[in-house]
């Protein structure tokens, strides 16, 4: 446990643990037990730090933003516990059908999208490698956004790696109803390698947006978003009324995101999937630096 395992005479460290622990609030039926808590939020500041040691308080701080009751929940289903699976079906299978069927529209059909979201269990829950070991996708879970988004990304980049494979077969010339079990049996779930890849794409996307908007459009979204104003204080600074102040707000983020959808399916090519999976990537971990754009040319 190479994370925290430097904190542990931290008593910041140690206090934002525990916090955590309460905050889980797990179920006694789930068995979750600290160690395995602490063990998954290890992995988590492990994974968000790329093995560096930040000072203690910045671990504490990032400690308090995660969704831990998510994160025991995920616990307790990569340990197999029949109640914590039986109140994630509840919980979650109506919500990843509805994402199914959003993503993959009338390309699969109702039972095709079915089938979709009913793929992921598999993966979620570990199938056993030859020497008889589970490796649960629900271990790659880190609590930094909520297991529901999470769930929507890895589903997005299940129906885009599947239709991958399809136009990849597509010249073989092969039957349209070939037997594919095989090929999803070895499809990978683990964290979209190509995940970056999205996110610089966004980010780029994003900037060229935001350099394009008339410099008060600039201003009003520096006031709200970097200076955190509230919309009566700018309409004191530039001599608006605060619902001026709104609609304006408002139309300049349907323009940016206008702008750029438009720029990643017209010169990336990106398709609809593609584009939700961008979405879903930056809902979980956003590294854009908002305050550099946004200020570069105030």
């Amino acid at each position: 446990m190479p994370a925290v395992t430097p904190y542990r005479f931290s008593s910041v460290v140690q206090a934002a643990l525990e916090a955590c622990w309460r905050k889980a609030n797990a179920p006694e039926a789930w068995g979750v037990t600290r160690e395995q808590l602490q063990a998954a939020l290890e992995r988590s500041i492990a994974h968000r730090f790329c093995g560096t040691l930040p000072e203690p308080k910045f671990v504490a701080s990032y400690l308090e933003t995660l969704h831990v009751e998510d994160l025991a929940l995920a616990c307790a289903c990569s340990t197999g516990n029949p109640a914590a699976w039986d109140y994630f079906v509840a919980k979650y299978r109506p919500e990843l059908y509805r994402a199914a069927r959003a993503i993959a529209g009338s390309a699969r059909g109702d039972e095709g999208t079915l089938e979709l979201a009913d793929s992921l269990y598999a993966d979620l829950y570990g199938l056993r490698d030859p020497q008889g070991q589970r490796k649960p996708l629900l271990d790659y879970f880190h609590g930094r956004s909520k297991l529901g988004t999470w769930l929507r990304a890895l589903l997005a980049q299940r129906f885009v790696d599947e239709y991958r494979r399809a136009r990849r077969i597509e010249p073989l010339d092969e039957p349209a109803n070939g037997d594919d079990r095989g090929a999803m049996a070895t499809a990978n779930a683990l964290p979209d390698p190509e995940r970056g890849k999205y996110l610089a794409m966004l980010q780029a996307a994003l900037t060229a947006a935001l350099d394009a908007l008339a410099p008060r459009d600039r201003l009003r979204l520096a006031y709200y978003y970097i200076e955190e104003l509230t919309l009566a204080q700018i309409g004191r600074l530039i001599d608006e009324h605060e619902a001026t102040v709104s609609r304006h707000l408002d139309r300049t983020r349907h323009g940016i995101r206008r702008r750029i959808e438009a720029a990643l399916r017209e010169k990336k090519k990106l398709s609809e999937a593609q584009l939700r999976l961008c979405y879903e990537y930056a809902r979980e971990e956003w590294p854009f630096d908002l305050t550099r754009v946004l200020s570069a040319r105030d």
